[in-house]
């Protein structure tokens, strides 16, 4: 009988460290999103890159000045025209092909991508057609 409490708190505890500890995938606390706002002043500041995966259609109707377009469905053959170094923000229309891209790239040993989690729709800087 005396096992049984022990046992209690023992699951007690377990239940709520994996519940605290637990983050879904692509989010903040894995370290691979960021702001809109995050972005936007990384890019003010020049302390980022801004990668674009949208479609060359997309890319024309509006874009960040000096981002760089890589097609999502042509990124694993363009790898090479990725910077190694620097933070780099993927962005796209809503965050959805961002974050695979970044997926992608940290597959392939790249650490210094991250999602721009909110993309395009939500983008509050200048933008160039």
């Amino acid at each position: 009988m005396q096992k049984l409490p022990v046992i209690v708190i023992l699951l007690f505890g377990l239940l709520f460290t994996g519940c605290g500890l637990a983050a879904p995938n692509g989010s903040a606390a894995t370290g691979r999103d960021v702001t809109i706002d995050q972005a936007l002043a990384d890019w003010k500041n020049n302390s980022a890159i801004i990668l674009d995966v949208r479609t060359p259609g997309e890319y024309a109707e509006g874009h960040i000045p000096g981002a760089k377009l890589i097609p999502l469905d042509q990124l694993s053959n363009r790898l090479s025209e990725v910077p190694q170094k620097g933070k780099i923000y993927i962005i796209c229309r809503s965050g959805n092909r961002s974050n695979q891209a970044v997926s992608l790239l940290r597959d392939k040993g790249f650490s210094n991508v991250y999602n721009v989690t909110s993309g395009m729709n939500s983008w509050k800087g200048p933008v160039e057609k």
